[in-house]
């Protein structure tokens, strides 16, 4: 098998992790990882935004993920264990991801409550009529 690629953290790019996280699908799989406490394979995220990814879909987001410097991707068999660079990252860009990833949610919890009110709105509208 061929080794994983991970860069050094001198040579991650803040233009990289812009890349990187510039998925909505990525960002929510990155901060996904950030919060968990172990290691996570592929196989957690089959199912990101109420719809299900295809195995293709998957590897390839994280292989993104992990050439940007994001995470670390380690094979136990023949499952990949993946956990984010948090630490090593915040050294060098600081808040960064922080911010990037609070401004996703935030903006979920917008679009969230919007689609909720719209459907609120429509029912009032269907009931007036």
């Amino acid at each position: 098998m061929r080794p994983l690629f991970h860069p050094v953290v001198s040579d991650i790019t803040v233009e990289g992790l812009l890349y990187a996280l510039s998925d909505p699908v990525r960002a929510q799989i990155f901060a996904e990882m950030g919060a968990s406490e172990c290691p996570l394979n592929c196989s957690n995220f089959r199912k990101v935004d109420n719809r299900t990814l295809p195995k293709a879909t998957l590897s390839q987001h994280f292989k993104i993920l992990r050439e940007a410097g994001l995470i670390r991707s380690e094979r136990k068999g023949v499952e990949i264990h993946n956990t984010t660079r948090c630490a090593e990252l915040k050294e060098r860009f600081g808040d960064m991801l922080t911010a990037i990833l609070d401004t996703y949610a935030a903006q979920n919890s917008r679009r969230e409550n919007g689609a909720r009110d719209r459907k609120l709105l429509n029912g009032a509208l269907r009931r007036a009529r």
